[in-house]
């Protein structure tokens, strides 16, 4: 499903991907630069969360295309998995990138160095900042609308760059007014935090999904609203169950209707209930077990041939 019925390039989670794999190798170049010119360790620490951006957005890519495929013999519930898969990847790529940037803080505030040409790393952090605002917002709204877990943990990974380059900003912004240099690995520590805790948040949804968690408490009483909306056709429904995989959900139940009912009649109901389901809820795959009524009538709001 694409945004507002437009198509067409930056409209699909691939072209997204794709655009984010070059403006974070533009970040990645312009962010080393300035760390050489300038010796700023935020500024470095900022680059090494960039090129692990990098690779997370080249491995978000390769799952999108890898889940966008149809079932097929091996894989008959299609290759959605593919996205979560990535998304504890790309977790664990900013786990490492925190833990570099911390590391290479405190050796900075333990060994000592200066910060040179300030001026030159506040102009090149604050274009990366432009630069990654403008596509981390793009590849966040397009991974909502197609429900893109992979593309989504990309969009998450850059809002995390965005907000540690903002941290270096601010750091080289002291540093120049302050001539403390200590800010500036200071920063950077804080910026290894908050890049992951954005770590943690990404690797628990990746993670939930692939062991099968039960789909967002709205989004069941979406599908139950709908299946309520017939029971003066249906007598009851349990064992309901969800999960998600990807961008796809899955939701069965068993459904009892009255057993007087003959086969077309009760698959019209399935369908019209589906259909329902369809249109309130993105990408869902429905499976109803039907059962016969046995002796619900004391209690069954259901008007059929065998209440007397």
């Amino acid at each position: 499903m694409e945004p507002t019925g437009k198509k067409g390039f930056l409209y699909n989670t691939k072209d997204v991907s794709k655009l984010a794999m070059a403006g974070i190798g533009l970040m990645v170049l312009l962010k080393v630069v300035g760390s050489i010119i300038t010796g700023s360790i935020g500024i470095r620490a900022d680059a090494i969360h960039s090129s692990i951006d990098f690779v997370g957005a080249f491995l978000g890519f390769l799952a999108i295309r890898l889940a966008g495929r149809p079932p097929d013999e091996d894989h008959p519930y299609g290759h959605h998995k593919a996205e979560n898969i990535a998304g504890l990847f790309i977790a664990g790529l900013i786990f490492f990138a925190a833990g570099s940037i911390i590391y290479e803080a405190i050796r900075r505030l333990i060994q000592g160095g200066a910060v040179e040409m300030l001026s030159v790393g506040i102009w090149i952090t604050a274009a990366a900042i432009i630069i990654n605002v403008t596509i981390s917002w793009w590849a966040l709204r397009i991974a909502r609308v197609n429900d893109s877990v992979a593309l989504e943990a990309t969009g998450k990974d850059l809002y995390a760059d965005v907000l540690s380059s903002v941290a270096v900003l601010a750091g080289l912004l002291l540093v120049q007014f302050t001539g403390i240099a200590m800010l500036d690995p200071i920063i950077a520590i804080l910026v290894g935090l908050l890049i992951g805790r954005t770590a943690y948040k990404t690797m628990m949804r990746s993670l939930g999904e692939l062991m099968d968690k039960r789909l967002p408490e709205e989004e069941e009483k979406i599908i139950r609203d709908c299946i309520n909306e017939h029971f003066d056709r249906v007598v009851d429904a349990h064992e309901f169950r969800t999960h998600k995989a990807g961008g796809q959900r899955f939701v069965d139940l068993h459904m009892v209707m009255p057993r007087d009912l003959n086969l077309g009649q009760a698959h019209h109901i399935c369908d019209h209930i589906e259909h329902h389901i369809h249109h309130r809820l993105k990408r869902v795959s429905i499976t109803i077990h039907l059962e016969p009524c046995r002796d619900e009538c004391p209690s069954c709001v259901v008007k059929c041939d065998l209440k007397k």
